[in-house]
């Protein structure tokens, strides 16, 4: 099973890992980072197919994905 790393320091919250997670894994938070942007966290890791769409998305690198997927 795929899992997802989000350094909380680094999301600014934009959104766009969840809006183009095809499984609805990442959602926003109640809490904020130290900058004071709402972050988002793993709800779902289940539904995680290794897909990469969030960490390919996201502007900040905040998101890293770990897969025991062989090329």
């Amino acid at each position: 099973m795929p899992v997802i790393y989000i350094d909380e320091q680094l999301c600014k919250g934009c959104g766009l890992c969840c809006f183009y997670c095809p499984k609805t894994v990442l959602q926003f938070s109640d809490e904020r980072n130290e900058k004071g942007y709402s972050i988002v966290e793993v709800q779902h890791p289940e539904n995680c197919t290794g897909c990469e769409l969030c960490e390919i998305t996201c502007p900040d690198l905040a998101i890293h994905i770990e897969s025991d997927k062989k090329i």
